[in-house]
Order: structure tokens, then C-alpha cells, then sequence
């Protein structure tokens, strides 16, 4: 076998890549009624929180499913909508003499090699789940939820294929998967969380299929944004206009105004995941949401909203006003001019060089609309800076607020 035939390995995280991210359980625990819903939900933030191991989250989980059958999980899997383009993508990775893996912690075996029965993979791994009858006992285990438990098993494939870790690519999106992250792969994260983005070789946001040239060892090519980008960003920058507003009619009746937006997107959304339509908001979700995002629930647009909702609220009429638009302008910016170009910043490989500046430029021009030009110079900076920042918290939160409060400290009205 010559080196071009020899085979590789490409190993794929399933949920937040293949299917969307939390969208399983929360199926399940809809299904099985609101308290379980909630208790699903409740571990999962603890574990996004950082405040539970994958590992307890899930058993505690599992445990709240004893005496669940087995039936009940596989037709709710079924319900889920799947990554587009999968089947043709590792079909091109068939064609380059790819073996695939989906390696889930999160999922119970029979799932994912359900899943890897109908896209094509080789190999399917999850976490054990005891039963009896069909019925769920509650219990888990496995490898998949140990610690390191992912490098484990991929170990276990690369030794059955006769393969080395530098013949292998890794796709996937949040920190349970850091530990394939090696420096001998090909590290791609897949619209990754803030560790991800600092461990990956590239970073992929939006389609699978563009995982491709970076496999082929050839360089991202940037596209023109796309109708639904602008209109993301049109709304993303129309928040300019908040501050304006609630220095007209009164900052109480602008803030009960988001609350109120905030809760009909809620329940638009809920309403969309069920395949219902609330008039306007489901309209507007479809042609400014990506594909990826109206797989799951859409969740960008509350955390927009409740960082506006706390600047507005936390800081004075100028330094909050001014953090506000410096936000929603810069960010937005950021966001057009970062998909045309293609420098990336070596310490958050979804964010670009160029579309930093941009964003730099357009947040002073806004601050400088409420605050001294000086000022408006320096929120700017501390906009952008935690704007390109990997942080754990979402930006469209962090963002407005630490400008607000540093924008306080230095104008004071």
C-alpha cells in the first residue's frame, strides 16, 4: 500500500457535532414530564458550569431514568435531526481512505451505533447502560466516562487499524474531548467551546463539509457573508438603538420591553423544536439563524439580550449607553468582516485579525456617540479585548457588562 492509499482515522464527537448539543435529553425528560425536565437541565448546567464532572452529571441523570424503557430513548433518537450534509461528508472521507469513529460520552452505545449504522462510521463507542428487560436500571458505565476515557478508546482503535495518533484527525466542539486534543493529531474544533478554540489546529464554524480542505492540508477559504449573516448582524447592531430609547421613554419601560421579547423567544423557540410557529419571532429565527443553530434550540439571541439587560440596568445613563452600542456595533462588525478574512488569532482560532479591527473601529465610533472621544477609545479597547478572548462565559454577556463597568469607573456618569 503506497503513502497515498494507506489508511487514516478520522474520530468525530456526536453530540454538538453530528446531532445538536443537549437536544437529547432534553427530548427525553420533555417527554417524561417538567420535573424531570427540569432535573436534566439542572445537571446539564452544573456540568456547563463547571461545578459537576461529566461523569456525575450523567449518573445522576441515569438515575432519574430507572424503569424508563429502552424504546423510549431509541424513538426519541430518531426524532433528531442530524448535522446536514453527514453522509456525503464521510463519504469524501471514505474516498481518501478514512476509517471514521464516533466516540460519545454523553450517549448510550446502542444509539450511537445506531447513528453509525446510518452516516457510514466504522467504529460507534458510548457509555454502557444497564438494563433489564428492556427496561433501565439507572446504571452507566464505561469507558467513554472515565477519566482520559476518549484517548482509551481511541487507543484501542488505532492499535485494531494499526495506525499512529499522527495518522489521526479529531472533530469536535467542547472541553470532555481536550483529552484527543494531542499535539500528534489534526485537531479541528467544530463550533468549540473557549477551550477547544485555544487547543484546536483550526476552527470550523457552520458547515461539516468545510472540515474537508483542512484535511486536505489546504487553506480555509473565506465566503462573502450570506444573506442570513446580515440579517443576524442587522439585528446584532440594531441593539445601538437601546440605550437611545431608554434615554427617551425611561430605562424601566425599556427593560420590561426586553423581558417581555425575551420570554415570547423562549417560547417561540420551544414552540419551533416542536415544529409550531409563533407568528414573527419563528419567521425571523429562520432568516437569521444558521443551520446548525435551528437544529437546537437557538440560544444567542437570550444571552443578547440579557447582557443588554443587565448593562442597562447595573450602570449609569452615558457608561452603560456606551458600552451597549460599542457591543452591538463593534461585535457585529467583527462578525461581517471576520468571514471574508482569514488570519486567525493563534490564541482563539475562530476569531480574525482583521475582523477585530474592524469591530475596534466601529465600537469607538459608537461609544464616541455617548461618551468623550478619549473614553470611547478605551472601552473600545476593553470591548474587543474580551470580545477575541476564549472565555467561559458566553461574550454577548460578558462583553457590554465589563465595558459598562469599566467605562464607569472612568467617566462616572
Amino acid at each position: 500500500m503506497t503513502a497515498k492509499e494507506k489508511n487514516r482515522l478520522a474520530v468525530f464527537d456526536v453530540e454538538g457535532v453530528l446531532i445538536p448539543k443537549n437536544r437529547f435529553f432534553f427530548e427525553v425528560g420533555k417527554n417524561l414530564g417538567l420535573v424531570r425536565l427540569v432535573k436534566f437541565l439542572f445537571f446539564g448546567f452544573l456540568y456547563e458550569a463547571g461545578i459537576l464532572k461529566l461523569e456525575s452529571a450523567l449518573k445522576r441523570i441515569f438515575s432519574n431514568l430507572q424503569g424508563v424503557k429502552m424504546d423510549l430513548l431509541l424513538r426519541m433518537f430518531e426524532k433528531l435531526p442530524s448535522t446536514p450534509s453527514i453522509k456525503s461528508v464521510f463519504c469524501q472521507l471514505k474516498m481518501r481512505n478514512y476509517k471514521i469513529a464516533l466516540i460519545s460520552s454523553g450517549l448510550p452505545t446502542v444509539l450511537v451505533k445506531k447513528l453509525a449504522d446510518e452516516v457510514g462510521a466504522d467504529y460507534a463507542f458510548g457509555i454502557e447502560v444497564g438494563t433489564v428487560d428492556g427496561v433501565l436500571t439507572g446504571e452507566i458505565w464505561g469507558d467513554a466516562i472515565g477519566l482520559n476515557g476518549k484517548l482509551k478508546i481511541l487507543e484501542q482503535i488505532l492499535a485494531a487499524e494499526g495506525l499512529s495518533l499522527r495518522d489521526c484527525v479529531v472533530v469536535a466542539d467542547d472541553r470532555n474531548n481536550r483529552c484527543l486534543f494531542l499535539p500528534q493529531t489534526l485537531k479541528i474544533g467544530y463550533n468549540p467551546d473557549f477551550v477547544l478554540r485555544v487547543k484546536a489546529d483550526k476552527v470550523v464554524i457552520g458547515k461539516l463539509s468545510r472540515i474537508l480542505p483542512i484535511i486536505d492540508g489546504k487553506p480555509i477559504k473565506r465566503s462573502l457573508p450570506t444573506r442570513k449573516d446580515f440579517v443576524r448582524e442587522d439585528i446584532h447592531a440594531a441593539g445601538f438603538f437601546v440605550p437611545v430609547v431608554a434615554g427617551l421613554i425611561g430605562v424601566p419601560i425599556v427593560a420590561a420591553l426586553i423581558f417581555v421579547v425575551s420570554l415570547l423567544y423562549l417560547v417561540s423557540e420551544l414552540y419551533r423544536l416542536e415544529g409550531k410557529d409563533l407568528p414573527v419571532f419563528s419567521a425571523i429565527t429562520r432568516h437569521a439563524a444558521s443551520q446548525t443553530e435551528l437544529q437546537g434550540f437557538a440560544a444567542a439571541p437570550l444571552y443578547f439580550a440579557f447582557g443588554i439587560l443587565l448593562t442597562l440596568l447595573l450602570f449609569p445613563t452615558l457608561a452603560g449607553g456606551a458600552a451597549i452600542a460599542m457591543f452591538c456595533l463593534g461585535d457585529s462588525t467583527a462578525s461581517i468582516f471576520g468571514g471574508i478574512v482569514s488570519k486567525t488569532l493563534p490564541f482563539n482560532k475562530g476569531k480574525t485579525l482583521e475582523g477585530s479591527l474592524a469591530g475596534f473601529l466601529f465600537a469607538f465610533l459608537a461609544g464616541a456617540f455617548f461618551v468623550p472621544p478619549v473614553f470611547a477609545l478605551a472601552g473600545a479597547a476593553i470591548a474587543m479585548t474580551i470580545e477575541v478572548l476564549p472565555l467561559p462565559v458566553n461574550d454577548n454577556v460578558l462583553v457590554p457588562v465589563f465595558t459598562g463597568l469599566a467605562l464607569t469607573l472612568m467617566v462616572g456618569v
